[in-house]
């Protein structure tokens, strides 16, 4: 089978029954966790408030030039290879292997984060209990939602997404309503003043900035899951643009608002924010000073809901990958079946069990081998965030270059190149920029070096031996197969 019948078959295999609502709260769900909900406040205390919104604004650009390339190429070809497939098409079919594999691996690992996350969760209210029971009980239940049915999965996501979403919309008005001095603080109006304390709004300058870039740009992860999901939407020519132009101003409007809220009612200079603690957490002052009784049980319940909303996801999105590395012949054929509901149920049960290993690791012994596994997938995210640009860039230059007319594009990216180039800079950056802090007047941390960047000399050691043993070639604009495949389907 040819690579193209290969995704044909790919495309056939699985069940086209996610809808638009699916598809915005998969994207939305996998971008507000504990990023939003906890390390948001750390990054008010770094960089300050001011600081703190230019980075997330930043990287909230970044993600949009990002989605935008995303939902050009998926619309044209919409397959749960994603950008593994459009890497191998418009770059070459080595960066496609290692690609496929990192995002693989790295959301496998993520599910066992989750699960250890949800773990220590727990224990804020059965705090005599052995961690590893809720850990393995949540990891049935994700098997459970995923190994349904797609739509049990989109359904699952759904409301998951929407608790989160309710949970931040709250926030927002309860926090405006307190600046305004319309409750909360003895009708004491907070203004602006928390903005011009100490060295605020731009704490520690541009060192401040940029390393809030780094940390934002995690938040913000999860969003590529739309690119994924395409595959089995009903109708992508329609819903995945749609989808693509929604989730940019949702998360830009749920983050910039809830970084506003947190640095106009919270000093940057309180010592809570750099606890990521939920006893502690800005949401969780936010919503004492209106008297919210249990605030932190509460947003306890929530934080647990998002690490079950990132795993669920994760799950998902891992399976299909690998499901489609299996039809490209890049995995074992075995991952490749699916269940009369369309479910890869092998590739989805090997993803459970790397994910339930790792995060018996983090619990058995002193954990190495967990943090190992942690740091090698920590930069994949980036990594595949500069392959997307990468792809579309080439892509649409092969697209003018063998005479097509861009009208015929379901759905096009704006800004291009500009915007492409701009996405490579800052995912470039950010890669690059990880270890920084590792440097310092008393010489190098050679280890917290060696552990920032041991991602990036795996992906490569992978994607050389591809190319090595395949012989594989960068592919000339001219030749690149452009064809998408949603004409086939229907």
């Amino acid at each position: 089978m040819n690579n193209n019948n290969a995704v044909i078959a790919n495309e056939l295999k699985l069940k086209r029954t996610l809808k638009a609502r699916h598809l915005n709260m998969i994207a939305l769900g996998g971008s507000i966790g504990t990023g939003l909900f906890l390390a948001s406040g750390g990054s008010i205390a770094q960089a300050g408030p001011g600081g703190a919104l230019l980075a997330y604004t930043l990287i909230g650009v970044m993600v949009y030039f990002l989605m935008t390339s995303l939902g050009e190429m998926s619309t044209n070809m919409p397959t749960s290879g994603s950008f593994s497939e459009y890497a191998k098409r418009y770059f070459d079919k080595s960066l496609g292997f290692a690609s496929g594999w990192n995002y693989w691996f790295n959301w496998a690992i993520t599910l066992a984060s989750e699960l250890a996350a949800a773990a220590v969760i727990m224990k804020f209210w059965f705090p005599d209990v052995p961690g590893w029971i809720f850990s393995l009980l949540f990891l049935f239940i994700i098997l459970a939602l995923n190994i349904i049915s797609v739509r049990g999965f989109g359904e699952s996501e759904y409301v998951f997404s929407s608790i989160k979403v309710v949970t931040v919309i709250v926030f927002i008005i309860v926090g405006a309503g307190i600046i305004l001095g319309l409750w909360g603080g003895e009708g004491h109006t907070v203004g602006f003043e928390n903005w011009f304390i100490g060295d605020a709004p731009f704490h520690d300058g541009v060192l401040g900035v940029l390393a809030i870039m780094m940390i934002a740009g995690y938040s913000f992860q999860g969003t590529e899951l739309l690119g994924v999901a395409a595959g089995e939407t009903d109708d992508p020519k329609k819903n995945v643009p749609k989808a693509v132009r929604q989730i940019f101003w949702r998360i830009v409007l749920f983050y910039m608002l809830s970084i506003f809220v947190i640095g106009t009612l919270i000093p940057y200079t309180n010592e809570n924010l750099s606890l990521e603690d939920v006893a502690v957490s800005p949401y969780t002052l936010v919503f004492s000073q209106i008297g919210i009784p249990a605030a932190a049980s509460v947003l306890n319940a929530v934080i647990l809901i998002a690490v079950l909303s990132a795993g669920n996801s994760g799950t998902y999105a891992s399976t299909r990958m690998l499901f489609a590395l299996a039809e490209q012949g890049e995995a074992p054929k075995v991952f490749s079946q699916v269940s009369k509901n369309g479910v890869p149920v092998p590739a989805l049960l090997l993803t459970i069990a790397v994910g339930g290993a790792s995060c018996l690791s983090s619990i058995v012994g002193d954990g190495e081998m967990y943090n190992l596994l942690l740091n090698i997938s920590a930069l994949a995210g980036f990594i595949t965030w500069f392959i997307i640009a990468l792809s579309h860039y080439r892509f649409r230059k092969a697209f003018i270059k063998q005479g097509k007319s861009l009208d015929d594009l379901p759905f096009k990216a704006k800004f291009f190149p500009v915007g492409q180039l701009l996405a490579l800079f800052l995912c470039g950056f950010v890669i690059i920029g990880q270890g920084f802090s590792a440097f310092s007047d008393t010489g190098v941390d050679w280890n917290a070096l060696l552990s920032t960047y041991i991602g990036v000399p795996v992906f490569f050691v992978v994607y050389f031996a591809h190319k090595f043993k395949h012989k594989t070639r960068l592919v000339r604009l001219e030749e690149m197969d452009l064809d998408g495949i949603d004409n086939i389907l229907k």
